[in-house]
């Protein structure tokens, strides 16, 4: 058998509801020169039996079938299996268009991309079927051959890149740069945003990368299953970034501007995460949060460059005071009641660690500050402060 033109990986778990639309989309695709690479990952419902039917009447479809370990060693299994001279993604509650794997390979193969990317949809089946369309690029971008660690001019515009959904399914990669580069996803439990590492390792080796804006892939929005509808998975958002950081830290050459990236979209990142958690989670999260910011910045990889001021300000704020931080977001969340919250500040723990914090807090904010706007505007900054907390003692004194 020629090798062939794409490797289509779909990883499989307990997904009967879903996996015939899937697999359907797939063996009726336009490009008939395809592998199709089911990965189970130790299914318990049906899934099994339509993988069996679908390889009696089709032969291009072949399984790996193996014990429940996790999204991201499915991935790695079924890359390292694939033959052909690119590979694809279609996850088990998602499908494609019938052109999709025809329309990425004519372009990559002219082009002699690393990677091809194009738009997709975000699709509901409930309460009535429809599709909302995302484009990931503009006009003036949209199929140009780029390469994403040098080619960008301004930091904002490679954050606003790095910063993209993954949605490595709506891509595909040329396999011998996968292999050569070593490429993996991250082998943590469960499915729980491995596409973050992989996406971001992927964008920082790929040489000539291209953006479309036609949409194939129809992205599933109502599987009360997805990782994206659990939020007890606090702190998987970080064994990304800690994954990122190891990659950076083994490859030098991929440093410089790229780490300082990756702290910026660790920023959007971590912040969407404390948005979406359980309140009982949230303080935990920020906790962390704070305490590898504070790292980041002790080592000198956190620049403003790479930052809106308001988001600037907002990380140097977390890091300094995290209570506080904590307190005043939470203002703004639903679910707190002023009461909730006026026990939280009179609370004798809240007291205790705004003071065991205090003089930490405010030397690292003087020293960034001195870094960020000077010594002559911090000092000023410095005496206004202290003026006012006086005056403030004052006034008291006199009511």
């Amino acid at each position: 058998m020629e090798t062939p033109k794409v490797s289509i990986v779909v990883p499989i778990y307990n997904v009967e509801k879903y996996l015939r639309q899937c697999l359907d989309s797939i063996i009726h695709q336009t490009l008939k020169d395809i592998e199709i690479i089911c990965v189970d990952d130790g299914s318990t419902d049906a899934s099994p039996e339509i993988i069996r039917e679908y390889m009696a009447k089709d032969p291009r479809v072949k399984v790996i079938t193996k014990p429940n370990s996790g999204y991201g060693n499915s991935m790695n299994r079924g890359f390292d299996m694939a033959e052909g001279e690119y590979i694809g993604i279609v996850e088990s509650d998602d499908y494609a268009d019938p052109e999709m794997f025809e329309t990425l390979y004519r372009i990559a193969k002219e082009n002699k991309l690393d990677v091809v990317k194009s738009g997709f949809y975000y699709y509901f089946s409930v309460p009535k079927e429809k599709n909302e369309k995302v484009e990931i690029v503009s006009k003036t971008r949209a199929g140009v051959t780029f390469c994403p660690a040098t080619d960008f001019r301004a930091p904002m515009e490679m954050v606003e890149f790095f910063n993209i959904k993954p949605t490595i399914w709506s891509a595909i990669y040329r396999k011998d740069f996968i292999r050569e580069y070593n490429i993996r996803f991250n082998e943590t439990p469960g499915a729980s945003f491995q596409d973050a590492s992989f996406n971001f390792k992927v964008m920082a080796q790929a040489k000539r990368v291209q953006l479309i804006q036609d949409a194939f892939l129809h992205y599933r929005q109502d599987n009360e299953n997805s990782s994206v509808n659990s939020p007890g998975k606090v702190f998987c958002v970080c064994d990304e970034y800690a994954e990122m950081q190891r990659f950076l830290d083994t490859n030098p050459l991929n440093r410089g501007e790229l780490e300082c990236v990756c702290k910026r979209i660790k920023y959007d990142s971590y912040i969407w995460n404390f948005n979406r958690l359980a309140k009982k989670y949230k303080y935990l999260f920020l906790e962390r949060a704070a305490e590898e910011f504070k790292d980041d910045f002790e080592k000198g990889t956190m620049n403003p460059r790479y930052f809106e001021k308001y988001k600037w300000e907002d990380v140097k704020k977390l890091v300094e005071d995290p209570i506080g931080y904590y307190t005043e977001k939470a203002l703004n969340q639903p679910g707190y009641s002023t009461k909730e919250l006026r026990e939280i500040k009179n609370s004798w723990s809240y007291k205790i660690g705004r003071l065991v914090t205090f003089f930490p807090r405010k030397f690292l904010g003087g020293i960034q500050s001195i870094k960020d706007d000077g010594v002559i505007y911090t000092f000023k900054l410095g005496c206004k402060k202290i003026a006012g907390g006086l005056s403030w003692i004052k006034d008291r004194k006199s009511r």
